[in-house]
């Protein structure tokens, strides 16, 4: 029997008030886990949290950026200390890449800005949930990649920070497997205020004129689907039903739900270096080109 039951467990939820990582939040709460709160509004934070309440969940906020250490402290000790436990740690914290960015253009400081919006935070989240995961040896952790990690939505700070999640999640995973902890990656495809807007629907069109889209991808990234269709598999990534999943990588859009192949080269060619010289210039070509 598929245990799906998630009653009485505690999650804390970076980049909770808006969403997909509202939805998650909702999705967790209506199935009777615990929550921890996360924004960087203080009203929005307030809202959620009263709006859980108000519909007979328990939850409690904590303002700030997730890509700061003190701040996912204060809610790993907010669920200990409020809830008395903490069982699953959620991130979907992050911020939009500025308008028509592309590395050519971004500042160093716009950049940094995207490196601790999105790689940072799903680094404190992971560091200071699995510290308590590791000890209890239990927890799932679920962090939020992107399709625009794979370099096909162009941009520069924003695929860069996305890219690390995966490949953070992936050496978490391996070292806290052995500790009962498990780590992996939603890359979701829904509406949300980084999906949505003018400067949203020119940058995709933009991508497509220039050969970078195809029309196929370019329709769904123009029409994507609600939050609450990828908010399922966040859900089930906590539970206990998915005890046997980690380090992996998982792709969500309205109703397509894929999973990524473990990274491994296409073989190319192989020589043995101790019988013979490095590659030359034109070995290369002809192997390359």
């Amino acid at each position: 029997m598929v245990e799906l039951d998630l009653a009485g467990r505690v999650a804390m939820l970076a980049g909770a008030t808006r969403g997909i990582g509202l939805s998650v939040a909702y999705a967790l709460a209506g199935r009777g886990v615990s929550l921890v709160i996360n924004g960087r509004d203080d009203e929005a934070v307030a809202a959620t949290v009263e709006e859980i309440v108000g519909g007979g969940g328990q939850a409690v906020g904590v303002c700030g950026p997730a890509g700061h250490a003190g701040v996912v402290e204060k809610m790993a000790d907010a669920a200990l200390s409020g809830f008395g436990a903490l069982d699953i740690a959620i991130n979907c914290a992050g911020i939009a890449e500025p308008p028509g960015s592309t590395v050519l253009t971004i500042t160093e400081d716009q950049f940094r800005e995207q490196i601790d919006a999105h790689l940072m935070s799903a680094f404190h989240v992971t560091s200071i949930a699995g510290r308590v995961f590791a000890e209890q040896q239990s927890g799932s952790i679920v962090l939020t990649g992107s399709a625009a990690s794979l370099g096909t939505f162009g941009g520069s700070g924003y695929p860069a920070a996305k890219g690390g999640v995966n490949a953070l999640a992936l050496a978490a995973a391996g070292d806290l497997r052995d500790l009962g902890v498990r780590v992996n990656v939603v890359m979701p495809g829904a509406k949300s205020r980084l999906s949505s807007g003018p400067e949203y629907v020119r940058h995709i069109e933009s991508l497509h004129e220039r050969g970078i889209l195809d029309k196929f991808t370019r329709d769904a990234a123009l029409d994507p689907a609600p939050p609450e269709y990828v908010a399922p598999l966040y859900t089930f990534l906590a539970s206990a039903a998915a005890s046997e999943i980690t380090g992996q990588i998982f792709s969500a859009a309205g109703g397509f739900i894929g999973r990524y192949d473990p990274h491994q080269p296409t073989f190319v060619a192989y020589r043995d270096h101790g019988a013979t010289a490095p590659y030359d210039m034109s070995e290369l070509a002809d192997l390359l080109t």
